[in-house]
């Protein structure tokens, strides 16, 4: 069974009515990146910081998945299909994909902000409950956090999207600008011969010296025309 590696960002949400952050109308221009996607930004009034994010997960409740998800999740029954997302939604999850690794965080996970990674500390939260108090903590004593990987932070399941890539026989990018590292440097660990698509309605500049099959429609078309070509595919 052939391993299919996607890549996907902003733009595979955009069609399930939740805002992405760099698009025109996008969250960036309510709320500066500075104030609630930085270190700095918590430290100065962590207050602010959860009700952002406290808001955000009440849209991200508020949306589905769409048709460009449901595919991803339906070619499982033919492929070994392995997601790394820049999104912070459950989406991908709540489509029905087995395997997502997210790079930036999870939308719905809350954790220490004394230790984000520590695992004992994280929890997943539910749909009737999805606020975070002024003040609530964890269970080291520290203030609770998104777990979120914020602007200047390590990202710590990078090496495991390298891992996947490197095993990839065809490799797919979805709707991501490609503007964010290290995530838009994962083209660098295609194998040589695998097959690159891009689905993405605007243009999109591919840092690599590939050659790239381009598909220049929204995720739940690009999808249908990306399950199609990879099926002529020797």
């Amino acid at each position: 069974m052939k391993r299919l590696v996607i890549l996907t960002g902003a733009g595979m949400s955009a069609e399930s009515g939740f805002s992405t952050f760099r698009d025109a109308g996008g969250l960036w221009e309510q709320y500066p990146v500075e104030k609630v996607a930085t270190p700095e930004g918590w430290q100065e009034d962590p207050n602010l910081v959860t009700d952002f994010y406290n808001g955000l997960r009440q849209q991200l409740v508020a949306a589905r998945p769409n048709r460009g998800h449901e595919i991803l999740a339906e070619m499982e029954q033919d492929y070994d299909v392995r997601i790394i997302t820049q999104n912070v939604d459950d989406l991908h999850e709540r489509a029905g994909s087995s395997h997502v690794i997210h790079l930036h965080g999870e939308l719905m996970k809350v954790c220490s902000s004394r230790d984000p990674d520590n695992p004992h500390f994280i929890r997943t939260l539910t749909h009737d409950h999805l606020q975070v108090a002024h003040g609530e903590r964890a269970g080291d004593g520290s203030l609770l956090r998104p777990w979120i990987v914020w602007f200047g932070e390590a990202v710590p399941r990078l090496t495991d999207a390298i891992a996947e890539v490197e095993q990839a026989d065809i490799f797919v990018i979805i709707g991501s600008s490609l503007n964010v590292y290290p995530a838009a440097g994962l083209v660098h660990y295609v194998p040589n011969g695998a097959p690159i698509y891009l689905i993405d309605p605007k243009e999109v500049q591919v840092p690599a010296h590939r050659a790239v099959e381009v598909i220049q429609e929204v995720a739940s078309v690009g999808c249908q025309r990306l399950r199609e070509a990879i099926a002529a595919l020797p």
